[in-house]
């Protein structure tokens, strides 16, 4: 694997000429900074500071880095003055955690979640998945390193884990279309598997279900019960699990040869608040609808709150289903879609162990069936 000091040498340049090259700094010349480019991509280099990289800026062994790091007394003063500005300026962070050069691993996967609307609250689908991912996990030998980040996709929090080289790997879920971390760890050649796949353009490993089949059972279901007025409930158009489980449903309806009538269809944050300020909407349609599908069971509960409100009865009057099959949902009694967590979270780990240790399987992209839990929120037949 190619080091910054092989760069530097194939230009023709000093080493912190060609870091100040690479991350653009302005003292340096757009010809020295073409030349060095074009170096790292002859080398195929990865912009990724190294220890190697510390000992040849301040033109020391890589033993010497190592000692200063670690506060051996043994370095003279001068010296160990030199690596601390190489440190410095290389914005070099050391393996805090490892620290073992033979090794070079942690044994630890990186995993944040995100509720990018509705930070109070948390997914509760997510909590059983990362109660799932550390048990898996620690079936290999390796332990789950949790982390958040402010925004959802963002690169700012894998950067650093990367740069200090705590973890060997990541499993990230919540996955959007052009997700900016898939496209981040393949460019930094970073082992990562996925709950969940992206646009269809990249290839990665990843463990999916199949979220249209899951509306399309919750529609199906609802209409054996007798019902063909039926309403949604799911995320605002662009969010990639909300459309997957909004064509499952329309297209359930269109088999049937049911009209959708789009006062019947409402768009919601993941709160339960806005769910039923949804609902509200939904059920002042005329004719109103006997049944609402809702893409995950916290915007069922906000349906069921404002039902209540009113006097309706959830399963006689509006029938009701969720997604996710969440512990909640027994507890009430609602319908819901379940998603075989355990299975996904082994085969995550499996690609992702796979991907660590260089060996990635032909059968890279699983889908896995959803499958439908009936309970009293839509067991009832429609009354005429």
């Amino acid at each position: 694997m190619a080091t910054l000091k092989d760069v530097a040498e194939r230009a023709s340049v000093s080493v912190p000429t060609a870091y100040h090259a690479l991350i653009g700094t302005a003292e340096v010349d757009a010809q020295t900074r073409n030349m060095v480019a074009e170096a790292a991509k002859a080398l195929d280099y990865q912009f990724n500071i190294t220890i190697r990289d510390v000992a040849a800026y301040a033109g020391v062994s890589v033993t010497t880095v190592s000692y200063v790091i670690n506060n051996n007394s043994l370095i003279k003063p001068a010296t160990r003055q030199r690596v601390r500005d190489a440190i410095r300026d290389l914005d070099y962070h050391p393996n805090t955690t490892a620290r073992n050069l033979k090794a070079n691993e942690t044994r630890m996967i990186g995993y944040a979640w995100h509720v990018a609307e509705d930070p109070i609250r948390r997914n509760p689908l997510l909590d059983l998945f990362l109660f799932e991912l550390a048990q898996c996990a620690e079936a290999h030998g390796y332990h789950i390193l949790t982390f958040t980040q402010s925004t959802h996709g963002g690169i700012k929090p894998y950067e650093m884990l990367i740069n200090t080289n705590r973890v060997d790997g990541f499993v990230l879920s919540d996955v959007g279309y052009d997700d900016p971390r898939i496209e981040y760890l393949t460019e930094r050649k970073v082992p990562f598997a996925t709950y969940g796949k992206a646009n269809g353009k990249w290839d990665f490993p990843y463990v999916d279900v199949d979220g249209k089949r899951g509306s399309q059972l919750a529609v199906e279901h609802l209409i054996t019960r007798g019902h063909e007025r039926i309403g949604l409930i799911s995320w605002p158009p662009g969010f990639r699990i909300g459309d997957i489980r909004t064509k499952g449903y329309r297209e359930a309806m269109q088999q049937a040869g049911l009209p959708v009538d789009e006062n019947w269809i409402g768009y919601s944050a993941n709160t339960m608040d806005h769910a039923a300020d949804v609902t509200q909407k939904i059920l002042a349609s005329k004719p109103r609808p006997t049944a609402i599908v809702c893409a995950n069971d916290i915007m069922a509960f906000g349906a069921k709150r404002y039902i209540d409100s009113i006097g309706l009865e959830i399963g006689i009057d509006v029938a009701l289903t969720g997604y996710d099959d969440t512990p909640v949902a027994e507890m009430i009694g609602l319908t819901s879609i379940r998603q075989p967590i355990a299975a996904i979270t082994n085969i995550v780990i499996d690609l992702l162990m796979a991907e660590i240790n260089h060996l990635r399987p032909a059968e890279h992209n699983i889908m896995l069936d959803p499958s439908l839990i009936i309970r009293e929120s839509s067991a009832t037949f429609r009354r005429r």
